[in-house]
């Protein structure tokens, strides 16, 4: 299964590093680089919709995210409320669904009322889906679609020998997604970050020095670029 020239991807996960280096680089206090990342977001959503991107998720705050002091945390949240209030009508009227991922009890009420509005609001939307991984560790998904699973046997409702890939992926809070295939992290780091552990098996992989508060849609479309160049033969041989 080759993957054939200029292809798009179906699913693309942003890993968005860099805000607060990117802030400390200019003298300016961290949340001045989250603020600055969520336009990109803007930027980014939009080139993604444009270019035929069905399905896109952002990494915007990880389980471990929490640990940080009390101040940042409540201005990434309060950041978190403000794009959910701004790009409202944007997210609407591009017939776009927002989707969330992670574990969203943990976010402040006021928060999780805006995104569940918005999400409610935009469900019957068929463009792009729009995923944020909010309060995410791949880990907590793994283990979260392991108990749903012990949970259909212990009931009666699986066998063990039913228990498949797909099925696994079904109890996934992304599975209805689909696998990534394309993995784009900024800021120069090499590794993962317990994002999306299950559906990132096979996704092509690019790494970028931008900060994310820099990275424009030539940055997207250098990456889309390096995607439809590899071939991709998922445990494959070459045909040619």
């Amino acid at each position: 299964m080759v993957q054939p020239q200029n292809a798009i991807p179906h699913h693309i996960g942003i890993i968005m590093d860099g805000n607060g280096r990117w802030a400390k680089a200019r003298g300016l206090p961290r949340v001045a680089g989250h603020r600055a990342g969520a336009h990109a977001v803007d930027r980014v959503v939009s080139a993604c919709r444009a270019r035929g991107i069905s399905a896109l998720t952002l990494y915007a705050f990880s389980s471990q995210n929490w640990r940080r002091p009390s101040l940042e945390v409540q201005a990434l949240m309060g950041l978190l409320g403000d794009y959910l209030r701004k790009e409202r009508e944007k997210i609407l009227q591009n017939n776009i669904r927002l989707h969330a991922i992670g574990a969203l009890s943990r976010l402040p009420a006021k928060t999780r009322t805006a995104l569940r509005e918005l999400m409610d609001a935009s469900k019957d939307n068929t463009g792009m889906v729009l995923t944020l991984a909010l309060s995410y560790s791949g880990h907590e998904e793994i283990v979260a679609a392991a108990q749903q699973v012990a949970a259909r046997v212990a009931n009666g409702e699986l066998s063990p020998d039913q228990i498949d890939e797909t099925v696994f992926a079904e109890a996934t809070w992304s599975g209805w997604l689909g696998p990534l295939d394309l993995l784009i992290r900024t800021s120069g780091e090499l590794r993962l970050s317990n994002f999306m552990l299950y559906s990132v098996a096979y996704a092509e992989l690019v790494f970028t020095p931008k900060m994310w508060p820099d990275f424009a849609e030539s940055d997207l479309d250098e990456a889309l670029a390096a995607y439809a160049c590899r071939e991709r033969r998922f445990g494959d041989i070459t045909c040619s």
